[in-house]
């Protein structure tokens, strides 16, 4: 049954990591639907470590503009520049993350705050795409400077708070500095790769790998199935907002939000 739930939790990481509408807010609110029948200390790594399965759909599909060790001078340097912007774009998430990993957990993974975070985001896209009009201004990523990618990763840290969405904050960001929605969603992508991995490996090493055979199992099977399901959600999104905005997204988080808040008032 713990196998079963697993992979429904693979699920929703890999369809609501890459969409708008913040993965850890969506687990983290399944957990009181299908609990998962580990310890707490386990399902924390669990939560993290799937996303593992979620950039490996990143590398498998973007492989050629990710893979710098090519004979092409011109491939190379494009993919070297693109690597220099993605960790440029990491710094301030990974600097963040790594001071307030312990303050997050205890403090800010509560319903409340992603009931409100959620709320928050989901009327910002509706303003953002229907009341203001930004003038797009960068659609290649050679054109992406690097104080661009600084800057978008500053939006980044916002994703630190739970129910915010680090796709979501990384494609609003982009939206406001510019950036062709394509092209924002793409880069999201790429910045998610130094981040997520870098998370779920601090989170292993704080758990000492002490696992049972049959909780690497879960977390196998959670993150195959967050990998399989990101490959469909990347390029269903990617091929979405070429001809479509982020309201639709917004409508959703508010009419979450609000199912949360009517949810745990009545619990």
């Amino acid at each position: 049954m713990e196998i079963i739930k697993a992979a429904i939790l693979g699920i929703i990481q890999g369809i609501t990591e890459w969409l708008p509408i913040s993965s850890t807010g969506h687990l983290l609110l399944a957990d009181e639907i299908i609990h998962l029948d580990v310890s707490d200390a386990f399902y924390s790594v669990f939560l993290v470590v799937i996303q593992l399965g979620s950039i490996l759909a990143v590398v498998i599909l973007y492989f050629s503009e990710l893979w710098p060790f090519v004979k092409d001078r011109e491939k190379r340097e494009k993919s070297l520049s693109l690597w220099l912007k993605v960790i440029v774009a990491s710094v301030p998430a990974a600097i963040f993350g790594f001071l307030l990993d312990d303050i997050i957990d205890e403090k800010l993974s509560s319903w409340q705050v992603i009931s409100f975070a959620l709320f928050i985001y989901g009327v910002l896209y509706i303003i953002l795409e229907r009341k203001v009009r930004i003038k797009t201004k960068i659609e290649r990523i050679e054109d992406v400077k690097i104080k661009d990618a600084f800057f978008l990763g500053v939006f980044q840290t916002l994703a630190l708070i739970p129910g915010t969405s680090r796709s979501g904050s990384t494609i609003l960001g982009g939206i406001i500095m510019g950036f062709s929605r394509p092209l924002a969603a793409k880069f999201s992508f790429f910045m998610a790769l130094p981040v997520m991995a870098g998370a779920s490996l601090l989170r292993i090493l704080k758990s000492g790998f002490s696992f049972s055979s049959e909780e690497y199992l879960i977390l196998f099977v959670g993150t195959l199935v967050s990998f399989l399901v990101s490959l469909v959600v990347i390029k269903k999104l990617v091929s979405f907002v070429r001809s479509h905005d982020f309201a639709p997204f917004g409508l959703y988080r508010i009419v979450l939000s609000l199912l949360v808040v009517a949810y745990f008032s009545i619990q």
